[in-house]
């Protein structure tokens, strides 16, 4: 796998962000034991912060409260990022309204207004990512060829701090 410069690896990472719908978010929970939960990314920032829809009262928005320190998990069929940050509740009903859809809907009937709804925020502060070429076809492809030739599986990989 081939690993690139901090300039070329962040904007990697960044590109790759708009590309995934869902992520499991990884907190920590009053035990001490890593919990994860699938959320819908409503939105990432060039440095690699992300924004999520939750209710105030699930285990993520109250581990977060004690314990900011998430990772991030993101994959695809031919890219993987892990992103390690700060997570926090924000309260900012202009952003939740922008970022409110249908969708989130069948999650929170009462819409926007409802106060148990706000807005995780991760302030992502290092990541690394792996991609592929081409896709799932291309990535099976490739693994047999290293296979049949005996040569390293040709990817990309970068590790950088935001």
């Amino acid at each position: 796998m081939t690993t690139n410069d901090a300039e070329s690896t962040h904007e990697a990472l960044t590109s790759l962000l708009p590309k995934f719908r869902f992520a499991m978010v990884t907190s920590t929970d009053d035990d001490g034991k890593l919990t994860s939960v699938p959320l819908t990314v409503q939105d990432t920032e060039y440095d690699g912060d992300l924004w999520f829809i939750v209710d105030r009262t699930a285990s993520v928005a109250r581990h977060v409260a004690a314990r900011p320190e998430v990772n991030v998990a993101l994959s695809s069929d031919s890219a993987w990022v892990s992103l390690a940050g700060h997570a926090e509740i924000v309260d900012d009903p202009t952003r939740l309204k922008e970022y409110w859809s249908p969708a989130v809907d069948a999650w929170f009937p009462e819409g926007p207004g409802d106060p148990a709804v706000t807005l995780l925020r991760i302030d992502a502060v290092s990541g690394e990512h792996w991609s592929s070429a081409g896709g799932r076809v291309a990535t099976i492809v490739s693994l047999i060829k290293s296979r049949i030739t005996g040569e390293a599986y040709e990817g990309e990989n970068g590790k950088v701090d935001l």
